[in-house]
């Protein structure tokens, strides 16, 4: 599974991303990182900021608690959410 580690206020996942796709979303697992496709082109930093806008989306967080901690110049990630929801994170359990 793609998460690294949590607690109850930080949880650190390995990401890998999929730039250009028709929309943001993510798509499952794929070895072992959590695979998000963004729709944005890799360019001057857009689709790092739009996995950071989803991914805050996602977990109901401000974009300010999403951080790329590794990887931002890269497809795979380390990505850092400060205070994620708890039922966003049972959701996350439930993809395989």
């Amino acid at each position: 599974m793609g998460r690294q580690s949590e607690d109850e206020h930080v949880i650190t996942l390995t990401v890998r991303v999929v730039s250009r796709a028709s929309r943001s979303e993510i798509a499952g697992y794929h070895d072992g990182a959590l695979r998000i496709r963004v729709a944005a082109a890799p360019v001057e930093g857009a689709a790092n900021r739009e996995l950071i806008r989803f991914l805050s989306k996602s977990f109901r967080v401000p974009q300010s608690a999403v951080t790329i901690t590794s990887g931002s110049n890269s497809k795979n990630k380390i990505i850092q959410i400060t205070n994620p929801s708890t039922v966003t994170l049972a959701e996350l359990s439930k993809l395989k």
